[in-house]
């Protein structure tokens, strides 16, 4: 891994501890990049670059517990992109903690990018969580649409709804 992600040598060291082979190293760095908050972003971004699958997902699960809004675009790539289904699910996971943040995010990538079956994976993990939590009535078009025959067809004006219901007529991304 390349820690030049960040000049701050405390970030250096815990982004090379998150790839040590012991678990309890590996679990403090996390949890301090975590906390570390804002200073730690960029650095934690940089790590989504490798190609290991477990620095990925330590930068992930620390992006997640982090809690930054600034993070949701961020997220959004990783369920379009990401080939570990383990790192998409956290990035779903990341977007269900950043509440009306991620939910809008998400619904935003959902017009644009319906016909992603990882995205449409991810989201359905996500809105079914935030329906329970409210929006339901909004939300639950959507989770119907992904459910349906043409999920990349029937599920951009659904979500594009819940956005305009939720965040006020004309949102998009």
């Amino acid at each position: 891994m390349s820690p030049q992600a960040s000049a701050d040598p405390e970030i250096k060291r815990y982004l090379r501890d998150l790839g040590s082979s012991n678990p309890d190293r590996v679990r403090a760095a996390r949890e301090a990049l975590a906390a570390l908050g804002a200073p730690a972003l960029e650095a934690l971004i940089a790590v989504l670059q490798e190609e290991e699958d477990s620095l990925r997902w330590e930068a992930v699960k620390a992006l997640r517990d982090l809690g930054d809004p600034r993070a949701a675009p961020l997220f959004i790539r990783l369920l379009l992109e990401d080939p570990n289904p383990g790192v998409r699910w956290l990035a779903a996971e990341g977007l269900l903690r950043l509440d009306e943040t991620g939910l809008r995010a998400l619904l935003e990538a959902l017009v644009h990018h319906s016909d992603s079956p990882w995205l449409r994976e991810g989201a359905r993990h996500v809105l079914k969580a935030l329906a329970a939590r409210g929006h339901t009535t909004e939300l639950l078009p959507v989770l119907e649409a992904m459910d349906g025959l043409e999920p990349a067809l029937t599920v951009p004006p659904a979500a594009q709804r819940a956005l305009d219901s939720i965040f006020g007529h004309g949102s998009t991304a």
